[in-house]
């Protein structure tokens, strides 16, 4: 089988991830000739990820913290399997600086971002210190967290209403609560202190002066431990729901030649400002005016990524190994002008008619669809069980078109064709947005679903009891499940043997059962 150029330090990468991005970045591996190791929680004993790895390690119980989020465990496999490098994909640990301390500590290779800049950027107060330094364009805002909240009053109310607070650990619109008047800045900034508490250990907040109705456009970039660093235009985020993004696409209506050109500049200064290596997005708001504000920095590979592929025709997962193996990396040659247009849609295992909320259960139709200018990324199958514990996203449609109309057609033709049964899905959802006149005409801003959706809105306060709604959804998952469990068969010597359906817990090849003990 023929194969694009390995690098020369990498052979065996270890995946400390699950779901559709573990499969992409399988995928990556095998296309470059380097074995993949998958690693698994209880709940994803037959996971895709699981099926298609060439090696396979089990975590143990279900729960993050417990599995996905176990560095020890996850070393562990990796010296089990003999792997040369980790990747963490994103979510989880993939911008958690000291698992990439702990995974060099091993004498293993991180493939991302060096430490200092994971947690440079993860602190948004510092990074917009540094991209202040750096002549990047910043929203105003505090100077760092909100230590006294009347004096952080007087200096907002200086900017103007509408305020919007945000953890400053944040990501994926946690700790985030827009306020419009001053009677609601102290409850919005302890509502945000307590969501940034349980979703980040951290509970500092800071304000930034809120833009109505902007654009949320993204740099790709590429950067090698040599300081050079390329941009791969932009990616429009603005379709958002409750600021989680549901819809991307590359290029942006919005963005000519010389924004883009602009844009791409400002994320390269960002990249060399925090000596970056590897793939990261920085990303920027674009106001009414034509104006970009930077926004934060993604330390890893993003969700959306393939829109980029597909424009650019760079594999940006074989990127991020050769950068990570290699001492000289070839950066792609890359015209500024995209090619084509792509547009991705998240598919969610969620309930749209029901606030949204997870939808696990067992997938009992799966049915992709193909053609001409259709990808599907996904980590799932019929037959697939879908947890509770983890992010509901179970696949990813990209299309392309040779501009936005032909994208937008093709995404409407592949949509009718993705058929999940079993669970409750956003497929539906998405083609609502996708017929929107709105939409189809490129007037696509952060408010857009919350203008044209509104009942598929929840208001901040709300927050809280559907959280309370997902334990309680995630409580009876679990006691199913145990109920269902079945017990693992003793090696004798009262060691349990883990078995997955399709790989054992070591090697696939050459034997049905080559058990590796826990």
């Amino acid at each position: 089988m023929m194969t694009a150029k390995r690098p020369a330090k990498i052979h065996r990468v270890l995946i400390a991830n699950r779901g559709e991005i573990a499969v992409r970045v399988i995928r990556g591996c095998r296309r470059l000739g380097i074995e993949s190791v998958a690693v698994y929680s209880d709940a994803d004993r037959a996971a895709l990820h699981v099926r298609m790895a060439d090696w396979a390690y089990g975590l143990g119980a279900p729960p993050p913290e417990e599995s996905y989020l176990n560095i020890p465990k996850i070393l562990e496999a990796a010296r089990a399997a003999k792997a040369d490098a980790i990747h963490p994909g994103y979510g989880f640990l993939a911008e958690n600086a000291r698992f990439a301390e702990r995974v060099a500590e091993a004498g293993l290779i991180w493939i991302g971002p060096p430490p200092h800049a994971i947690s440079t950027m993860g602190d948004k107060i510092a990074a917009r210190t540094l991209m202040i330094k750096a002549g990047a364009p910043v929203v105003p805002g505090s100077d760092g967290p909100i230590t006294d909240a009347k004096s952080a009053l007087a200096q907002a109310e200086k900017a103007g209403f509408p305020i919007v607070i945000k953890a400053v650990a944040g990501g994926g619109g946690k700790g985030m609560r827009v306020v419009r008047e001053a009677a609601d800045w102290q409850p919005s900034i302890d509502a945000a202190r307590r969501e940034a508490k349980g979703a980040f250990a951290d509970d500092r907040v800071y304000w930034e002066k809120y833009l109505e109705k902007p654009r949320h456009v993204e740099i790709q970039i590429l950067a090698d431990r040599n300081g050079r660093a390329i941009s791969l235009n932009e990616r429009e985020c603005s379709i958002q729901r409750r600021h989680q993004k549901v819809i991307e696409e590359s290029p942006s209506v919005a963005v000519n030649p010389d924004l883009r050109a602009r844009m791409g500049k400002a994320a390269i200064a960002a990249a060399e400002s925090c000596g970056y290596v590897g793939a990261g997005t920085v990303e920027f708001l674009l106001d009414t005016d034509g104006k970009f504000y930077f926004l934060e920095m993604n330390t890893r590979l993003q969700v959306e990524h393939p829109v980029t592929e597909w424009v650019t025709g760079v594999d940006l997962v074989a990127e991020q190994l050769r950068i990570a193996g290699d001492d000289e990396w070839n950066p792609p040659s890359l015209s500024h002008a995209p090619f084509g247009h792509a547009i991705q849609f998240r598919i969610y295992a969620e309930d749209p008619q029901n606030n949204f909320l997870p939808s696990p259960g067992t997938i009992s139709t799966y049915s992709e669809p193909q053609g001409p200018g259709v990808r599907v990324d996904s980590g799932v199958y019929q037959g697939s069980e879908i947890p509770i514990f983890y992010d509901p996203m179970v696949a990813k449609l990209i299309v392309w078109g040779r501009d936005r109309s032909e994208a937008v057609a093709a995404g409407n033709a592949a949509l009718e064709e993705f058929h999940i049964d079993g669970i409750a899905t956003t497929i539906d959802f998405h083609r609502q947005i996708i017929h929107h006149p709105e939409f189809i005409a490129g007037n696509t801003t952060t408010d857009f679903i919350a203008r044209h959706f509104k009942s598929t809105e929840v208001h901040a306060d709300g927050d809280e009891p559907l959280q309370q709604a997902v334990a309680v959804a995630a409580a009876l998952y679990t006691r199913r499940r145990v109920g269902q469990a079945t017990r693992v068969p003793s090696d004798g010597n009262g060691q349990t043997t883990r078995y997955s359906g399709w790989l054992v817990d070591g090697r696939r090849r050459g034997t049905d059962r080559w058990p590796v003990r826990f």
